[in-house]
C-alpha cells in the first residue's frame, strides 16, 4: 500500500511539474538565460511543490503503460510551453518598440547584447525590455502568470489531447498583437521623426551649402531622447495594460 502511495506521489508531482517547468523555462524575468539553471529548477520546483495538492483531483490517473505515461507528460510539456511561449511574445512587444525607436532616434548603430533575447540588440530595445521585464515584477504582473498557470488545468484538462491548431492560430494572432503594440509605442516616435526628416528637407533645398547631415544625427538624438523621456512612462503602463489583458485569457 505504501509502494502505492509513495508511486502515485511521485507520478503526480512528475505531472504537474512537466507543465510548470515549461511554463517556468520561458517565463519572463525567471526564465531567462542569465538566471542559473539550478535557479530556475528550484523554482518550478518550489511552485509544483504548492499547486501539486490543490491540483490531485483534477489529474487523472496513472496509465498503465510507459508509452502513456510519456505522452501524458509529453502533452503537459507542450501546453507549459505554450503558456510561456504567450508571455515571452507579449514582452517581445517591447523589443519591437525599441528597435523601431532605435531607427528613428540615430540609436540604431549602438548595438550591445540583449540578455533576454540572447543575441545582439539595439540600445533602446534592451533597455524597454529589461524595464519591463522589471515593471513585471514590481507590479506583481508575476502572480498573474503563476494564476495562469493554475487557472490553465480548468482550461486545458490534463489527459486530453493539446488543441494544438487553436494553439498554432492563437500564437499567429498574439505575434501580430505584439508587433502592433510595438509600432503603437513607437508611434510618437514615428510623427516626430517625419516632421524632423520634412524639415531637414526643406533646410537642404533652402540651404543647399549646408552640411545638413553634420548637424542632423547629434539633433535627431537630443530630440529621440526628449520624446523617449516624455512618453516612457505612458508607453510602460500601455505595456502593463496590454500585458495583463491578454494573459488574463487564461484566468478562470
Amino acid at each position: 500500500m505504501l509502494n502505492q502511495l509513495l508511486t502515485i506521489n511521485a507520478f503526480t508531482y512528475l505531472l504537474v511539474f512537466s507543465r510548470v517547468g515549461a511554463t517556468v523555462m520561458l517565463m519572463p524575468g525567471i526564465g531567462e538565460a542569465y538566471i542559473p539553471v539550478r535557479v530556475r529548477l528550484l523554482f518550478a520546483l518550489m511552485t509544483t511543490a504548492v499547486l501539486t495538492p490543490v491540483l490531485t483531483s483534477a489529474l487523472p490517473d496513472i496509465p498503465n503503460t510507459f508509452a502513456g505515461v510519456a505522452v501524458l507528460i509529453a502533452g503537459e510539456a507542450t501546453i507549459g510551453f505554450f503558456i510561456g511561449m504567450v508571455a515571452r511574445i507579449l514582452l517581445m512587444g517591447l523589443a519591437t518598440a525599441g528597435t523601431v525607436i532605435a531607427f528613428l532616434t540615430g540609436f540604431a548603430s549602438a548595438v550591445v547584447f540583449n540578455p533576454a533575447l540572447q543575441d545582439q540588440g539595439s540600445l533602446t530595445a534592451v533597455f524597454l525590455t529589461l524595464l519591463g521585464t522589471l515593471l513585471l515584477f514590481i507590479t506583481d504582473m508575476h502572480h498573474i502568470m503563476l494564476m495562469g498557470v493554475y487557472d490553465s488545468y480548468t482550461l486545458f484538462v490534463p489527459g486530453v489531447a493539446p488543441p494544438i491548431a487553436d494553439f498554432a492560430q492563437f500564437i499567429s494572432r498574439l505575434v501580430a498583437g505584439s508587433f502592433k503594440i510595438g509600432v503603437q509605442i513607437a508611434a510618437p516616435f514615428i510623427v516626430v521623426a517625419l516632421l524632423f526628416y520634412i524639415s531637414l528637407g526643406l533646410l537642404a533645398r533652402l540651404m543647399p551649402q549646408f552640411q545638413v547631415f553634420f548637424v542632423a544625427l547629434p539633433l535627431q538624438i537630443m530630440v529621440g531622447t526628449f520624446v523617449l523621456m516624455l512618453t516612457i512612462s505612458s508607453a510602460m503602463m500601455w505595456f502593463l495594460t496590454y500585458f495583463a489583458r491578454e494573459f488574463s485569457r487564461f484566468l478562470g
